[in-house]
């Protein structure tokens, strides 16, 4: 009979892992996935794509000197892992099954939980992306790892403490004087639920698209259409949420990826790349002559044993990544008052 570490070689998690199809996320459209050798990468901050006009010259003169504006930053990608242990019990089922169906059940839950380690990792790139997406930073504060990366979104493409509530206000022409600030002009919106209700709800939105006094409550669709008409760029949701565990140790806290309160304008283009690099677990695994390096994606999964008192069978996910943000200037990011 097999033993576990047989059952689940790396060659066989490899596999799996290759042709899973997991749920695909909004921040994996918004920053590509690219898998570097790397640990650290270039980043530009402060960049534009806005050019920069050459003058007019005179015949037989010197050509103006042009400089790049766009500052290098060194980054390093963010180590991201997590892992299970499997009991004794669990252990001594799998390698000495009643019968097949038995072993092909138990051998299911293993890879269960490998889909929950990897879509962990996944949860945490997205919650980065995210986080950048509305804000312009990504703040790490967990397992006595505390940072801030700051990307250097302009000042004067962020604004806070907005009210969309009540007869004075008026979310399209905040829009539209957001809008108008940008060089690069967005097309597309990213909100909350929560958000979009109050824009719907606002009594200047309706008069607007309905006439004065209007009592009808404005659709998603029929807002986008007016909003399209006027050139502005319609605005989508994300709502998406995980679940962290809470600081008791006792229980879990369910969490969004995109901040409730945010409003975003972006372009339709990505706003940079989900950069994945090496591992000190991939560097140690790519000793197996049975593997082939290509099979190693951009997360990586794998079973270890070890011999301690009580002896510990673990299923281990681990990836370095970190998103880019190369066009600060093509972002608009407002957080708008809930209560």
């Amino acid at each position: 009979m097999k033993t576990v570490l047989e059952l689940f070689s790396l060659k066989e998690i490899l596999d799996y892992l290759k042709t899973r199809e997991y749920k695909p996320m909004l921040g994996e459209e918004l920053f590509p996935e690219v898998k570097k050798q790397s640990l650290e990468f270039d980043m530009l901050v402060s960049g534009s794509r806005t050019p920069v006009i050459a003058s007019v010259h005179g015949f037989d003169t010197e050509g103006e000197i042009g400089e790049r504006e766009a500052q290098k930053m060194i980054g390093e990608l963010a180590l991201i892992k997590r892992k299970m242990q499997l009991t004794e019990k669990e252990v001594i089922a799998l390698e000495h099954p009643r019968d097949k169906a038995e072993q092909k059940a138990l051998m299911k839950n293993v890879y269960n939980d490998i889909d929950k380690l990897v879509n962990g990792i996944r949860a945490r790139i997205e919650l980065m992306r995210m986080e950048l997406t509305a804000t312009g930073k990504i703040t790490l504060n967990e397992n006595n790892l505390t940072a801030v990366i700051d990307y250097g979104v302009p000042d004067e493409h962020k604004v806070a403490n907005v009210a969309w509530d009540g007869a004075s206000a008026d979310p399209i022409a905040d829009i539209l004087e957001w809008y108008n600030k940008m060089e690069t002009k967005p097309s597309r919106a990213l909100t909350s639920n929560t958000v979009l209700m109050k824009i719907l709800r606002n009594p200047n939105v309706a008069a607007q698209l309905y006439g004065p006094n209007a009592t009808r409550l404005p659709s998603a669709g029929e807002l986008n259409t007016y909003l399209k008409s006027l050139g502005l760029p319609a605005i989508s949701t994300y709502d998406e949420v995980y679940r962290k565990k809470k600081a008791t140790g006792k229980g879990y806290a369910v969490c969004r990826y995109f901040p409730e309160n945010a409003f975003v304008m972006m372009p339709s283009t990505p706003l940079g790349e989900t950069l994945y690099g090496p591992t000190a677990e991939e560097t140690r695994l790519s000793r197996n002559a049975d593997v082939n390096m290509e099979m190693m994606g951009k997360i990586i999964a794998f079973m270890y044993e070890t011999d301690k008192d009580p002896v510990g069978t673990w299923e281990k996910a681990v990836a370095t990544a970190l998103p880019t943000l190369p066009y600060v200037d093509e972002l608009f990011q407002a957080q708008i008052k809930l209560a």
